[in-house]
C-alpha cells in the first residue's frame, strides 16, 4: 500500500476521533462546520457555505459536467455518551451515537485523495457536508440553497452495527421506510383518588388507546404492508392521590410510502378518538410527517453495488438483511429530485458488541473509513491503491 493512502487512511481515522470528541447538535454544528472548512482551506479544496452550518466543496471543477455528488452527515444526537472509548464526547450530554463523525471523516479523506490526483479525474465532484440528518430536514435545506445546482447524480451511505462487517444493502428501490410522530392528547375531568365516579379517568382511557393502537398493524392492514407503529412516551399525573385531567401518548410511525402514511395516520386518528370517548374522554390527535421513504434510482444502484462487488468480493453482498429497513434518512430528499442511491455497509466485525445506533454506548468502526474511501474514489472514477 503507498505511504499516501496509508496516510489518507490515517487522516480519516484522526479527524474522525476528532469529531467525536466534539459533537454538536442539529442546526447548531457551528464548530463542526468550522473544522470542516479548516480541513478545506488546508487540502486548497474550494467551498461555499450552504444553509448555514452545510459547505459544499468543489474538486476539479474544469472537468465535465454535469458533476457527481457524494454526502456526509455532520450533526450528533442529545445522548449521554457511555461507550468507554478514549475519544468520547467533551460536550455533556451531545454525542455522535449514529456515526455521523464516520461519514464526515470519509468524505473529508475521500477529498484528500481526489485532490491530490486530480488531474486524473474526468467529472466535475461535489461534496456536500450536511447537517440536520437527525430530525432537521437537512438536506431539504441544503436543496433550496442550491447544493445540487448542477449535480447529475449523488450517492451516500450510513453504517449499520445489524450487518456483517463489509457488507452492502444497496436495492433498486426502497431501501429505508420514511417516518412520522403523533401526539394523543386525552382530556377529562380530574379529581380526588377517593373518587373515581366523580372523575374521567384519562389514565385508564389512555392506556386503553395504546392497546388499541398496538393492534392497527397486526389488524387493521394488510400483512404485507411494511409499516411499524410504536408508542414512545406516555404522561399523566402529578401525584399519587390525584387523578389527572389530562394524558398525552406520543409515538413513531414507520410507513414505505405516502399512501400508507395516510392510512396508519387515518387509522391512528378514528381509533384514538373512538377508544377515548367510549371512557368518557375528549381526545386531540396531532400527526408530524418528517421524512419520506429513502428510493434508490436503480441504475444508481446498480453501479454502487457493482463498484462494492469488484473491491471487496461477491460474498459482500451476503449481508442477510430484509429490506427495507424500517429506520429513515433524509438523503430521501436528494433521491427525489436527482438520482442516486444510498447504502447501508455493515460495521459488526465481532470485536466489539455491535452496539446499535443511537445508543449510548455506540462508537463507529473505524475500519470502514478506509473501505469507504476507496467506494467513494471509484465512483468517481478515481483509482485507489490495492
Amino acid at each position: 500500500m503507498s505511504n499516501d493512502w496509508q496516510n489518507t487512511v490515517e487522516f480519516a481515522r484522526a479527524v474522525r476521533r476528532e469529531l467525536h470528541l466534539n459533537p454538536e447538535l442539529s442546526w447548531h454544528e457551528h464548530e463542526t462546520a468550522a473544522r470542516i472548512r479548516q480541513i478545506l482551506d488546508e487540502l486548497h479544496i474550494r467551498w461555499r457555505s450552504c444553509a448555514g452550518t452545510g459547505t459544499v466543496a468543489l474538486i476539479n471543477e474544469a472537468g465535465t459536467s454535469p458533476a457527481i455528488a457524494l454526502r456526509a452527515d455532520i450533526d450528533a444526537l442529545p445522548i449521554k455518551e457511555n461507550s468507554g472509548v478514549a475519544w468520547s464526547s467533551e460536550n455533556e450530554g451531545c454525542m455522535h451515537a449514529c456515526g455521523h463523525d464516520g461519514h464526515t471523516a470519509a468524505l473529508l479523506g475521500t477529498a484528500k485523495w481526489l485532490k491530490q490526483h486530480e488531474n486524473s479525474l474526468q467529472r466535475q465532484i461535489v461534496l456536500l457536508f450536511q447537517p440536520a440528518e437527525e430530525g432537521g430536514h437537512g438536506a431539504r435545506e441544503m436543496i433550496a440553497a442550491g447544493a445540487l445546482e448542477g449535480v447529475s447524480e449523488i450517492y451516500g451511505w450510513h453504517n449499520w452495527p445489524a450487518l456483517p462487517y463489509g457488507t452492502m444493502a444497496c436495492p433498486d428501490a426502497l431501501v429505508m421506510c420514511g417516518n412520522g410522530t403523533f401526539s394523543v392528547e386525552i382530556s377529562g375531568r380530574g379529581g380526588h383518588a377517593s373518587q373515581p365516579e366523580a372523575c374521567d379517568d384519562v389514565v385508564l382511557a389512555g392506556a386503553a388507546v395504546v392497546q388499541a393502537l398496538q393492534q392497527i398493524v397486526s389488524r387493521r392492514l394488510a400483512p404485507q404492508s411494511q409499516a411499524v407503529i410504536s408508542i414512545t412516551q406516555f404522561n399523566a399525573g402529578s401525584a399519587p392521590t390525584v387523578m389527572a385531567d389530562k394524558a398525552v401518548i406520543q409515538g413513531s410511525i414507520r410507513v414505505p410510502d405516502e399512501v400508507i402514511r395516510e392510512r396508519i395516520n387515518q387509522l391512528i386518528t378514528d381509533t384514538a378518538r373512538h377508544t377515548a370517548a367510549a371512557y368518557n374522554t375528549e381526545c386531540l390527535v396531532v400527526h408530524t410527517p418528517r421524512y419520506q421513504a429513502t428510493i434508490n434510482h436503480p441504475d444508481q444502484a446498480a453501479t454502487a453495488r457493482l463498484i462494492w462487488q469488484e473491491l471487496f468480493g461477491s460474498e459482500s453482498m451476503n449481508h442477510g438483511q430484509s429490506l427495507p429497513v424500517m429506520a429513515s434518512e433524509d438523503f430521501s430528499y436528494y433521491l427525489r429530485k436527482i438520482p442516486g442511491a444510498f447504502a447501508l455497509i455493515g460495521s459488526n466485525d465481532g470485536r466489539n458488541t455491535p452496539h446499535p445506533c443511537h445508543s449510548p454506548h455506540y462508537d463507529f468502526n473505524d475500519r470502514l473509513l478506509e473501505d469507504v474511501c476507496r467506494w467513494f474514489c471509484r465512483l468517481t472514477g478515481m483509482r485507489t491503491p490495492p
